[in-house]
């Protein structure tokens, strides 16, 4: 007798398992109603879920990307007869990598795909954050929704509630331009940390929703400026939040 069981669950394991793929892929992303950027890049690797990408820009946990690829059919849910594979694709993590060994690039990101049009709460405000939500997805895609304390999210736990540490930390701070190069940096302290986010000292001028290298010895996060305060004394900080890791406290 066969086990029809059994025989779903290996078609299925099948289709998630990752297939090394290095196919050109254009990324387009809208960070707000008035800013955009595309790049051309490679899939590292893809299943007709989710693929894994690297960029030479930095990018937010959360944040929905439009991937256009030439992808093998066989891997496409959708759109089998057009030449290009036009996917939206949420990105649920995220790791550095060195330039030098990898063409330049900044960041590798793992992807789910989430369907052929973005949620309708993308066209008002792109800026958006999403999370995977609870409801079950269509033709295997990940449902989203926005960002909030009920969705279900690997950035479970709230981070606001981690426990700060006013202790100084010395710290490179690396501000990252428009196209991921590197900006001047600077050597600073922490005014507080968690394994979560820090508030620095600085002397830079890098405003809210712009990309930082923070670094130490051993130790490299990307972060995002949440916000830029100068407190009476003149003295300016750089509130961050960590992305794509922890900071070893």
């Amino acid at each position: 007798m066969v086990d029809r069981s059994a025989n779903q669950k290996e078609k299925s394991r099948r289709l998630r398992e990752r297939i090394a793929l290095s196919l050109p892929v254009r990324v387009y992303c809208r960070e707000s109603k008035d800013r955009e950027w595309n790049e051309v890049s490679r899939l590292v690797d893809i299943t007709p879920f989710g693929a894994r990408v690297r960029l030479k820009r930095p990018i937010e946990i959360g944040r929905l990307l439009l991937l256009v690829s030439a992808m093998p059919r066989q891997l496409r849910c959708f759109d089998h007869v057009e030449d290009q594979y036009r996917v939206w694709s949420l990105v649920r993590n995220l790791k550095l990598v060195d330039p030098e060994s990898h063409k330049g690039a900044l960041v590798e990101i793992g992807l789910a795909f989430v369907g052929k049009r973005p949620p309708q709460s993308y066209t008002n405000d792109p800026g958006a954050r999403y999370a995977i939500a609870k409801s079950i997805g269509k033709a295997g895609f990940w449902p989203v929704q926005e960002d909030s304390d009920e969705v279900v999210t690997e950035l479970s736990g709230d981070k606001r509630d981690a426990t700060r540490h006013h202790i100084p930390v010395e710290v490179e701070i690396e501000p990252i331009g428009d196209e991921g190069e590197i900006l001047p940096s600077e050597t600073t302290v922490t005014e507080n940390i968690s394994e979560h986010g820090a508030a620095v000292f600085t002397t830079l001028d890098v405003p809210r929703g712009r990309f930082v290298k923070v670094s130490k010895p051993n130790t490299q996060l990307l972060a995002i400026v949440r916000h830029r305060s100068v407190a009476p004394n003149g003295i300016a900080r750089l509130h961050l939040e960590f992305v794509g890791g922890d900071w070893p406290l």
